[in-house]
């Protein structure tokens, strides 16, 4: 699915339906392959591409770039935390803030492409590994107020990932790039 909301490329995340084994193993494939998608995503762009906002007043590429292993840390430290602990209390992290830190807005785009790969591989092995019964663990989101399965994250984690590779990937469409 794809949307004219230059924030939204592949719409808004939703879940829908009952969450199979096969959904589960696409999701998880979804993962694995994300580093490889963002990496050709980025694939010959020059520093001033990079500096390019994907949309009026959003982040820039390299900005976006920097986002994805940030926020998937956070998301494998909480699948490790819902393995290990019972129904941990999630810390929330202000995204936004840490997008303008020094490291987000300068440095070189092959050190989030370098971690992202390495924390995929080790979270698609976590994954692959993981019985139905560890899906439906759960955290607490004190933001949201609420419990998210391992399953619902998983599913939210795939989509953010495509999300995000489709912001760059709509810019470079759209820049003719």
């Amino acid at each position: 699915m794809t949307t004219e909301d230059p924030r939204y490329p592949i719409g808004r995340f939703h879940l829908e339906g009952d969450i199979t084994p096969e959904r589960r193993a696409a999701w998880i494939e979804e993962i694995a392959a994300l580093p490889g998608q963002l990496r050709t995503a980025v694939a010959r762009l020059e520093a001033e591409q990079l500096d390019t906002p994907y949309r009026a007043g959003g982040w820039t590429v390299r900005q976006v770039v920097h986002h994805v292993p940030d926020s998937h840390m956070n998301a494998y430290v909480r699948f490790k935390l819902a393995l290990t602990e019972n129904e941990p209390t999630v810390k929330p992290y202000d995204e936004v803030r840490w997008a303008v830190l020094p490291d987000s807005k300068r440095a070189p785009v092959e050190a989030s492409l370098a971690l992202t790969a390495a924390l995929h591989e080790r979270w698609a092995v976590l994954l692959r590994c993981m019985s139905p019964e560890d899906f439906a663990r759960t955290i607490f989101h004190p933001e949201h107020q609420k419990k998210f399965t391992l399953e619902n994250l998983l599913a939210q984690y795939a989509w953010h990932g495509r999300h995000h590779a489709a912001h760059i990937t709509s810019l470079r469409k759209r820049k003719g790039w």
